[in-house]
This record gives C-alpha cells, structure tokens and sequence, in this order.
C-alpha cells in the first residue's frame, strides 16, 4: 500500500494516509514535479500510460510523484525519475506551491508541489507501466501546442503555466 505524508500549508507533516485514499479526500499531501530540459532548452514531456488510475495518456511533465515517508524530495525524485524514465541527472528544486484540482474520475488533487529541475540528454528508457511515449519540445511549441489543446495535457502540468513556474 503506498502512502503520502500529509502535511499543512508550512510543509510540516501531519500525518500519513494511503494514496487513493488522500485523492479521494482531497487532503493536502507533499508530491513533487521533475522538470528535465536538454542542452539545447528543449522540454522532456512523458505521456502516461493508459493504465494509470487517474489522467491515463495525458502529457505531463519528466515525472512527477510523492516522497515516501522519511525520503527527501531529492532521494524521491532521482528514484522515480530512474524508475518512470530510466535517467539520472542532477536536479535542483526550484521552488514549491500548493494547488487544488479535480481529476478526471472523481479524485481530487490538493498538493504542495515541490518542483525540480534538471538537465540531461540521455534518451530515456520508459517503464512501460508508467509511461507510453516521450518527447522533446521547445518552450514556444510547447506554449503553442498548450493553447491550441489543452486536455491533453495532466492538471498539475498546467498548473505550472498558470502559477507561472513555466512561461
């Protein structure tokens, strides 16, 4: 059973809950987002795979999950970063926030998103679990391709547009 660490608006735990559990309440939990880019400013965009429990096949960002109990965001993102997409990269976080937002099947987002970054050019290896395709865009086709369609993107991906981590 996976759990997340239940935290207030000051990030400090509060409690633990299991996953499906916290979705379905709707209480805020810590996760984090990796944004990767490669040497030439590009994004690494994921498409979920069509198995995941909530927002199967939508574009996203490199990763993105929530830190085990006891696990730092760093420790948290280098592993699923490695499990999702087979890379490893340094990655810094850049900042943080908290958002709300319904989901496609009844499930609630509400999350303090630590948001990473990193750089790499490695070509990723996909766990075929988690992810069904990948791609390199640029900012301005990203933007473009945001505007034109949105549903095909995750909540939380445009979340980083709307609180204006990514422009």
């Amino acid at each position: 059973m996976e759990m997340v660490i239940l935290v207030n608006e000051q990030d400090q735990q509060i409690g633990l809950m299991e996953k499906q559990e916290a979705h379905e309440k709707g209480l805020l939990h810590r996760a984090f987002s990796v944004l990767i880019f490669n040497s030439k400013g590009e994004m690494l965009l994921q498409q979920r795979a069509l198995s995941k429990y909530h927002s199967p096949g939508l574009w996203t960002n490199a990763c993105c999950s929530h830190p085990r109990n006891g696990e730092t965001i760093l420790e948290a993102a280098n592993r699923r970063l490695s499990e999702e997409m087979g890379m490893n990269t340094l990655l810094n976080v850049k900042t943080h926030f908290i958002y709300h937002a319904e989901l496609d099947n009844g499930l609630i987002e509400h999350e303090l998103d630590y948001v990473l970054e990193g750089v790499s050019d490695i070509t990723p290896v996909l766990n075929s679990d988690e992810v069904m395709n990948f791609r390199w865009v640029s900012m301005n086709e990203l933007n473009d391709w945001i505007r034109q369609e949105p549903t095909h993107f995750t909540v939380w991906f445009l979340k980083l547009f709307e609180h204006e981590i990514l422009t």
